[in-house]
């Protein structure tokens, strides 16, 4: 039999001389899907398993397979025994803030000290958390699951991280205060904070439009929410997505509207327009 060598998912991108960016679980890529023209990088490949998803158009699958190329079962198999303790031991105990944190007191996006103060923003200086304003995501219970870790840097690749990588994210923040009995769903925890800090305390947000399921609809149900305001990118696959999300609302027995900025980032909304915004929301 053939003897062939066992490879990694770089070794492999490297032999397919396919560009790539690293963050600390995958790899990013231009998505694979030959129907797709990804001149955004939005394909994410976890560094072990070699299974990838695009989180623009959703193609999914596994890159070894992808290139018939023979895989490390045993590193696979360690990852994922590793991953499954690091989830029991979180879904159980959760987190705890990393020693010696410091609270962020700063202004950055213009978004007021108060408000990073009231989502326990912090600074550290060991990874992953270093130069990011980093989050802890806590579920209903207050227990946190995980940290969201954003970069301030302009010319950093890796935008946002989160630790422990691969960590199942609520709907955050998990407890909502409906206003009217509707909450307004963004896409990413700078969308929810700029709103709350605009005024919009009935922001949430999913960390991704393909981040979002019934499960984590149903949460808001129970909450009071009677009505869920999308309020995703104005783009074609931000549109597409609070499409998917009408479909996935209704059948949780709740009510949608769709809200559209053409071109607009809600996480860089100014005031006056946030104003009206929510003028329009409530009339």
């Amino acid at each position: 039999m053939e003897w062939r060598h066992l490879m990694t998912v770089e070794e492999l991108l490297q032999e397919r001389k396919l560009q790539y960016k690293l963050s600390p679980a995958d790899c990013i890529v231009s998505c694979l899907n030959p129907e797709h023209d990804d001149g955004n990088p939005s394909m994410r490949i976890d560094r072990i398993t070699g299974v990838y998803n695009c989180f623009s158009c959703g193609y999914k699958g596994n890159i070894f397979v992808h290139f018939d190329a023979p895989s490390n079962p045993l590193d696979i198999r360690r990852e994922k025994v590793r991953r499954k303790i690091e989830e029991v031991r979180s879904s159980s105990i959760g987190l705890k803030m990393p020693a010696n944190f410091m609270p962020y007191v700063g202004n950055w996006r213009e978004i007021s000290p108060d408000t990073y103060k009231r989502f326990d923003c912090f600074v550290h200086p060991d990874k992953p958390f270093t130069g990011r304003l980093s989050f802890p995501i806590k579920d209903l219970t207050g227990k946190i699951v995980a940290f969201n870790c954003r970069s301030q840097s302009p010319t950093d690749i890796v935008k946002y991280i989160i630790h422990p990588p691969k960590a199942v994210l609520p709907l955050f923040p998990a407890r909502v205060r409906p206003i009217k009995g509707r909450v307004i769903l963004v896409e990413g925890i700078f969308d929810m904070i700029n709103l709350h800090d605009k005024g919009l305390t009935n922001a949430v947000c999913c960390f991704g439009t393909k981040n979002i399921n019934e499960d984590k609809l149903s949460m808001l149900s129970i909450q009071g929410v009677e009505e869920i305001v999308v309020f995703f990118d104005g783009d074609d696959a931000g549109q597409n997505a609070a499409k998917d999300v009408k479909e996935m609302v209704e059948r949780v027995g709740l009510t949608s509207r769709n809200v559209s900025l053409s071109g607009r980032d809600p996480g860089a909304l100014p005031l006056q327009t946030v104003q009206k915004l929510k003028s329009k929301i409530y009339a």
